[in-house]
């Protein structure tokens, strides 16, 4: 008999922010998830599936995740949809997985009765039961099952114990018809979702409702919850924040945390890199000797390779950055570094929610300005979003990686503790610097009487856990190369076909000279010659030149011209047009060695210190992301913010540029 296959199974998984969902979403999905965005608004969604075999039957589940909420009266963006989420019944959801945090009940299950109250198909899950049993909580399972009415399952998320008896309980999954937590002020509605969407304004209603269950709640707990009256992860958490959020040792901990993250980047990816630097320029000879001497020859080994080789390279440091992104979320650093830097945010106009999107920004600036949708206060947020570009993102780390190695060689190094790292850490605390100096600024132009608060929860400290943090970078990095991938490709055969064609009697010459000496064997020199001619006289030689005034007083010659313009659609697309640009002289060696040895007409080094910081500055500064442009403009909705964004960082990346090289010329 065949396999019949149901595909109409659809979960969501509903909970309190830092209970533990996205590891469950991890664990039941593995890497067969995306990413994309809800209908009409700007807040991310984490769809997943997997397969259950049953004797007869072979279900695809389908996953949504949904973002975390403490009740169902939403404040922020992603509040409302997850609350939205729940109570629409168009949603055509089959079942709810509630995900309560073992350790923390009393506050998670304020959330987990109000949603049994909506009458969904629903299963509980108890999980970092791990961490519950550190704390010595003792959690009668079954009496907890019957009072809220609905399967509870114990699971530990991180080590997938509990998974699988999960999977089959969602299956036979039940609507709760327990009215223990029913409040008096909704009976006069057909149903709980009733009075949630006629009320769902009213702050009294709000209020009844919490406080009518919060009681509740501790009878529940009080029935079904041991738990001693010292918390053995909470009390070792409380230990570690007298060190951790100490107003003062908490600031050199985040530098120093920073610092050595920063070190690690430059100093551990430096050897992978220099591999994969030499096995793209094999590749590139070997493919060069494979093929016949021609366009499609010259279209694949300088155009293509070379412009996505100038990238991909850098992706050990893009892959450790995201690394230790995820370990300072996941071991619940983050929070606390939100939670020391509150004080000082609220001297630049912004409070403890911006430190979030702050330090995310130093991955992608994209996600970090969605993030800001916790924000409640806007000019808070209009600020953060504001400043946000300001932040040294992962795409500008193949450019400072490039020029700092430009400043200095590998000769220069000093281990662990090298100048380079120090360099690239200086370049990420200017960016906060100036990030920080907007934020002022702004605060004392946008006016307004909006009162703020942060409240945020401390999660206990844990050990990260390494496969979901595997899952992040890969997912990270997954999209950052095809993004930019898409990109570079495209700019790398415009560059090539503009670099390798011309127009004028210059180039026809040079073009016809360089193709008898291919074919009468003429020394490398004399071809490579020929070739920096034909470059100066192709399309975008001419283009470059006409825009070298301009340029000029930065440092920059018509090659970093080109560099610059077509970076404007992603900065990192900077090191892929330099090497396709120098690749067209069919240089051997790599990139690095090139600029490094790169004189100008009079003999005279191109990239001299005083040019590096200047481009260094330049890339610090410049808006030069097209998808931080589109979301900046979705989030404000306006193209008023946008264009200030833009001629703000634009000067400010042109005149400290300027300064810095006519300063150290």
């Amino acid at each position: 008999m065949s396999t019949n296959i149901n595909k109409n199974l659809k979960l969501v998984l509903a909970g309190n922010p830092n209970a533990g969902k996205s590891s469950l979403f991890n664990a039941l999905t593995g890497l067969n998830q995306k990413t994309g965005n809800y209908a009409g608004v700007t807040v991310e969604k984490f769809e997943g599936q997997y397969f259950y075999q049953t004797d007869q039957l072979k279900y695809e589940i389908s996953v949504l995740d949904l973002p975390g909420i403490y009740s169902l009266f939403p404040k922020t963006i992603d509040e409302k949809v997850a609350c939205s989420s729940l109570l629409d019944s168009s949603e055509n959801f089959d079942v709810v997985v509630l995900v309560l945090d073992a350790g923390n009940l009393k506050r998670n299950l304020l959330l987990a009765t109000q949603v049994l109250d909506l009458k969904h198909r629903t299963v509980v899950v108890l999980n970092m039961m791990d961490e519950a049993k550190k704390q010595k909580i003792e959690i009668d399972i079954e009496g907890l099952s019957h009072t809220l009415g609905v399967a509870v399952i114990p699971v530990n998320s991180r080590t997938k114990e509990g998974i699988e008896e999960l999977k089959k309980e969602i299956l036979s999954s039940r609507v709760s018809h327990s009215s223990f937590f029913e409040n008096s002020d909704s009976k006069k509605y057909e149903s709980y979702r009733d009075a949630l969407l006629k009320n769902k304004d009213d702050m009294d209603f709000a209020t009844s409702d919490q406080l009518s269950r919060i009681s509740k709640i501790n009878y529940l707990l009080s029935k079904h919850v041991h738990s001693p009256t010292k918390l053995l992860m909470r009390e070792f958490s409380a230990k570690v924040d007298k060190v951790a959020t100490h107003k003062y040792f908490g600031y050199l901990l985040l530098l120093a945390v920073l610092f050595l993250v920063f070190q690690f980047i430059f100093f551990v990816a430096e050897y992978p890199m220099q591999w994969m630097e030499g096995a793209f320029l094999n590749l590139q000879n070997t493919v060069s000797s494979l093929l016949p001497p021609g366009i499609l020859n010259d279209l694949i080994c300088n155009g293509i390779i070379s412009g996505l080789s100038g990238v991909l390279i850098f992706i050990p440091q893009i892959g450790l950055l995201f690394l230790f992104i995820g370990i300072l979320e996941d071991s619940g650093y983050m929070s606390r570094a939100g939670f020391i830097m509150d004080k000082l945010m609220r001297k630049f106009g912004l409070n403890g929610r911006s430190v979030i999107p702050i330090i995310s920004g130093t991955a992608c600036a994209v996600p970090s300005i969605l993030a800001t949708r916790s924000i409640n206060n806007y000019k808070e947020r209009l600020i953060t979003v504001f400043i946000l570009p300001l932040v040294s993102c992962s795409a500008r780390l193949p450019v400072y990686t490039l020029l700092i190695s430009l400043l200095f060689p590998p000769e220069t190094g000093n281990g662990f503790f090298g100048t380079k790292g120090l360099v690239l850490f200086m370049m990420y605390l200017i960016g906060f610097v100036f990030t920080m100096l907007t934020a002022f600024v702004m605060q004392k132009v946008i006016k307004t009487n909006e009162s703020s608060v942060y409240i945020m929860e401390m999660p206990v400290y844990r050990a990260p856990h390494l496969k979901n943090i595997f899952i992040l970078v890969y997912n990270k990095i997954k999209v950052f190369v095809m993004e930019a991938g898409k990109i570079i490709m495209a700019i790398s055969i415009i560059l090539w076909f503009l670099s390798s064609h011309g127009s004028g009697v210059e180039f026809e010459k040079v073009n016809a000279s360089l193709e008898r000496m291919n074919q009468s064997g003429t020394s490398n020199d004399s071809v490579s010659l020929l070739m920096a001619q034909k470059l100066e006289y192709s399309y975008i030689g001419q283009f470059g030149h006409s825009i070298e005034p301009a340029i000029s007083p930065m440092g920059f010659d018509w090659k970093m011209g080109i560099a610059l313009i077509t970076s404007f659609a992603a900065r990192e697309v900077f090191v892929g047009s330099i090497a396709t640009i120098y690749a067209a002289g069919e240089n051997e060696e790599g990139i690095r060695q090139t600029l490094s040895s790169e004189k100008d007409v009079n003999g005279k080094k191109v990239y001299t210190p005083a040019v590096c910081w200047a481009l260094l500055l330049f890339y610090a500064f410049a808006l030069q992301c097209m998808s931080t442009i589109a979301v900046v403009k979705r989030e404000t909705k306006s193209w008023k913010w946008v264009g200030i964004q833009f001629v703000y960082m634009s000067a400010l990346a042109y005149f400290s540029a300027m300064a810095a090289y006519q300063l150290l010329s």
